[in-house]
Order: C-alpha cells, then structure tokens, then sequence
C-alpha cells in the first residue's frame, strides 16, 4: 500500500493523503498545528473553543496563508458566541466544520447550503444515530479515554467503535486514546474510516500550549489523568491540586453550583496556555502515558503513517 494509492472513505470526503484528523483542542490547535499537520497530509483543524471570533477569524486568515491544503474549524455549540462564530466561518468559506457538545441539527443544514462539510463528535450510537439524521457527513466515535469533554457512559473506544459503526451507514472517525500507527489499525479493523488524534499533537512544537503542559504530558504515566466534573460536563484532566479540589468536592457530593465555582473562568487557560501546573486544568487524554517527546506535528504524522502501514502489512501476511 504505497504512501500515494491510499483511498478510502474520509480520504475521499475530505479530500486529504492521510485520514489522519487532528482534534481541535482549546489552547493547542491554532493556525501553526492545524497548517502543519495539513501540509503533512492529515486534516488540521483549528479549536475554536478558546478563541472569541475575531480572534478565530485571523487564525483562519492564517492557516490559508500557511497552506493550500484543506483544513477545518472544531467548533463546541456550547460555546456563548456560537453565532458570530458560525457568521464568520461562512464568511471565511471554511470547507469542512467538526462540532461538538451539543445538537448537531442545530447548525447542520445553515452549514451544508454554504457548502461545508460537518462532522459530529459522539459517544454513543444513538447520538450518531441522531448526527446522520440531522445530514452531517460524518461522525467521530469518542471513547471514553479522551482528553477534554468526554462522554458520562464511559464507553470504551475498543467498545464504542464497532457499536457505532453498526449503528450508521456514513463514515466513523476513532478517537480517544490514538497515538500511534498500531491504534490506528486496531481502529479501523473494528470497521473506522479514519482516526483523531488529539494529545499526541498537543506535544508538538506548533501546538500552542506552555512548554510546561507538554512536559508535564510527556512526563505522564497510566492512572495520571481521570474523568471529573461529570455533573457540569464530564471532562479527563491530568491530577494536580485542582484535580485534587475537585475531587475533593464531588467525594463529598458536592452540587453543580458548587463545582461551577471551583471550575471558575479561565482555569483551563491558566493551567494548558499560561503554564500553571498545580492551579490550572490541565485537559489530555489517556494515551499521555505512551507519550515520550515533543517533535515536530508533520514527524508525528509521518510515524503514524509509517507505522500503520507496516503492521497493516504484516497483519495482512500472517492472515494470508
């Protein structure tokens, strides 16, 4: 399977060499990341959940002067300004559109007459169920490993894959816990057209969180990150004296007013954008443990690839 022949669903909707997605992730996936990893062959996407919408617009302006290849916008309908937000990606004619917690019928059909295409982010089969009958392209099938907001069922990516993919007729796009090429095919042999990978291009150069997050990722081992905050929107942070507030609370069967307090504002930009490793929320995924470097988002891409065909290969051969 030649680096160039490779086809397949996603490739094909998306129009990109690799189906290799990079997850719009606050405070890391700007124009640098989502350029990079476009020209490497993959599809970038920018995080608009961090951005207000003049600040989305430039780094729009950005990413097509740094790239002539397609690359989109992830953008959360929970986020207060969601109408300037979606007002400027139909001006700016961003071609492919990933939204995120909350009802996709909301903005679907407005997106697709401008000719964009929009892909769901789900945890379960019946919110896929719901994404393909609102007319979105796509789905992500996001296991419980995930870094950032996550499903309250916990379902497994080994678990909610296949679940989905019987569940829906349009292509499935893993994601939760990837990070390499072998994930990868495990995947898509449980029937992914593609996969999305976030943490692993948090530790990139181009990403544009603090130095001391990706170390502090780099440096992560099994059990260091968790899921929290479940009654205001279950989110996996990697421990440290917030998580442990946190915690702390919920053991004690703290209420939504209480933990929106000690969430606060700004935490998440304090923690994965300023650097404050104690006081901040600090958002990755599980697969942080398997992370060992900081290296370039087009090496990272190219590893993957590299590797996805090598095993694919061998699995081919042992199954002959």
């Amino acid at each position: 399977m030649d680096h160039q022949l490779f086809s397949n669903r996603i490739t094909q909707l998306f129009k990109i060499k690799y189906p290799i997605i990079q997850a719009g992730m606050v405070w890391a996936s700007g124009w640098k990341l989502a350029s990079a990893v476009s020209n490497a062959g993959g599809l970038g996407l920018i995080g608009a959940g961090s951005m207000y919408p003049e600040i989305l617009r430039e780094h729009i302006t950005k990413c097509k002067a740094a790239t002539d290849k397609p690359f989109g916008v992830n953008l959360p309908l929970m986020y207060p300004d969601i109408e300037k937000h979606i007002q400027i990606i139909i001006e700016e004619k961003v071609p492919i559109i990933f939204t995120s917690a909350g009802n996709p019928k909301t903005y679907t059909s407005l997106l697709k007459q401008n000719g964009i295409i929009v892909v769901h982010v789900v945890s379960s089969s019946l919110f896929a169920q719901k994404a393909e009958a609102a007319g979105v392209a796509a789905v992500v099938a996001e296991g419980f490993e995930a870094g950032g907001h996550n499903g309250k069922e916990e379902t497994t990516t080994l678990v909610l894959v296949p679940a989905v993919c019987n569940a829906v007729t349009i292509p499935v796009i893993a994601a939760g816990g990837i990070a390499t090429g072998k994930q990868m095919l495990a995947t898509m042999v449980l029937g992914a057209d593609g996969v999305q990978i976030g943490s692993r291009f948090v530790c990139t150069p181009e990403a544009s969180s603090h130095l001391s997050f990706k170390e502090a990722v780099v440096n992560a081992i099994e059990g260091d990150t968790m899921l929290s905050l479940k009654k205001i929107g279950a989110v996996r942070l990697l421990k440290n004296n917030f998580y442990a507030e946190v915690n702390n609370a919920e053991l004690k069967g703290a209420d939504e007013v209480t933990l929106k307090n000690i969430l606060g504002r700004g935490k998440a930009k304090h923690g994965m954008f300023e650097g404050d490793l104690q006081n901040g929320e600090l958002e990755i995924g599980q697969v942080s443990a398997l992370i060992n470097d900081i290296k370039p988002a087009a090496e990272i891409v190219d590893e993957i690839w590299k590797e996805f065909l090598s095993v694919n290969g061998e699995w081919s051969k042992m199954n002959m």
